[in-house]
């Protein structure tokens, strides 16, 4: 044994990521500076797994772009930019790994930092640092790099600690999906998840899409007393009036009108290896809600790595395509705009239980 650590393992569990090198699977790993505590998602790079890379970037605040000093910026590195930007994250720290193999050399890192840079703002992205680093023994990840004397910016950990936090969800209007109701001692208890604001007992609410009113009675919590939940919470609720709500149903406040419509625009990347052709019925999840979905219009389908156009007012989409597109609902839905409330502004398209696209409303 030569005592080495294949760091890569800490994070690539499965024994498959192990034996081919890649990243399949989501990961997460915690850890905390004097400032803040992160959750790190990594998330696969490999073409065949960008489901799951999207799965890992819709939950993140920031992103870390890893580009291979070697190899350069290469299709999928363009292609996880590209849905980097369609995801809205705007904190951006590109990370220039095994400088090592180049020597640590200067003129190869300004070099890949012009190329990547020239790139990233074709799609609308600026990033707020370029960090040359080797991972193999820690080169300007946590401490200053004694082979890259000529790098005067941050490290890693310290470009991370320079990052703003997002606006907390509950400092917004509520936004309550109903997930399920339960009978439970004849108490009829709406249960879900408030993905914006606060809720308390007594508060006047709306009950979209319907557009009724109703009051909160009491909020349940498991083993827990309590007149008021935040986002992010999992909770139960009981109204004054004896209202018909179900799954599906998103209870708001009077500050926070949601839109409430049957037609969306939105930006999608299509998942799946059978392409989608118009006139195909499909569903769509978005939050708790659920409907038959006809794309009645595709403006443009997209090459996602190149971004380059591949036709305009197109009869299909094919694997890993990005589609502009506009989606007529069988009953109308209610939503944001993706960069107002995440959770309310993105949806998944689905084939049976097979989920075959993931978009944005723009």
């Amino acid at each position: 044994m030569d005592g080495k650590i294949e760091f890569a393992f800490i994070m690539d569990h499965l024994r498959e990521e192990r034996e081919q090198g890649i990243t399949i699977d989501t990961a997460h790993t915690f850890f905390h500076t004097e400032k803040r505590a992160y959750i790190i998602i990594d998330a696969p790079g490999h073409v065949e797994f960008v489901k799951n890379m999207l799965t890992g970037a819709s939950q993140a605040e920031a992103a870390l772009l890893i580009v291979d000093a070697n190899e350069g910026v290469g299709k999928q590195t363009r292609r996880h930019a590209n849905l980097v930007s369609m995801l809205g994250l705007t904190q951006i720290i590109v990370v220039i790994n095994k400088m090592d193999i180049v020597n640590y050399e200067e003129i190869y890192f300004n070099r890949l930092k012009e190329e990547v840079h020239k790139f990233l703002n074709s799609v609308n992205l600026d990033p707020d640092f370029y960090i040359p680093i080797s991972a193999l023994k820690g080169d300007n990840v946590a401490r200053h790099s004694e082979n890259m004397k000529w790098y005067k910016s941050m490290t890693v950990l310290e470009s991370l600690d320079s990052l703003v936090n997002e606006v907390p969800p509950e400092d917004k209007g509520l936004i309550f999906p109903i997930q399920d109701v339960y009978k439970i001692s004849g108490k009829r208890i709406a249960v879900g998840r408030i993905e914006a604001g606060t809720l308390y007992s007594g508060m006047e609410v709306r009950i979209l899409p319907g557009g009724g009113r109703t009051t909160v009675k009491s909020i349940e919590k498991f083993n827990e007393s309590t007149d008021n939940a935040v986002a992010g919470e999992s909770i139960g609720v009981m109204t004054n009036d004896p209202v018909f709500l179900e799954r599906g149903n998103v209870l708001c406040s009077e500050e926070k009108e949601l839109a409430i419509d049957d037609k969306i625009s939105s930006s999608l990347i299509w998942l799946s290896k059978k392409a989608f052709t118009k006139g195909e019925k499909i569903g769509l999840r978005l939050a708790t809600q659920e409907t038959k979905v006809d794309i009645s219009e595709i403006k443009e389908r997209i090459d996602s790595s190149s971004l380059k156009i591949l036709e305009k007012n197109a009869s299909s989409i094919d694997n890993l395509e990005i589609g502009e597109v506009e989606i007529k609902t069988k009953k109308p839905l209610v939503f944001t705009k993706f960069n107002a409330v995440k959770e309310m502004g993105r949806f998944v398209l689905v084939r049976g239980n097979d989920v075959v696209a993931g978009g944005i409303i723009t």
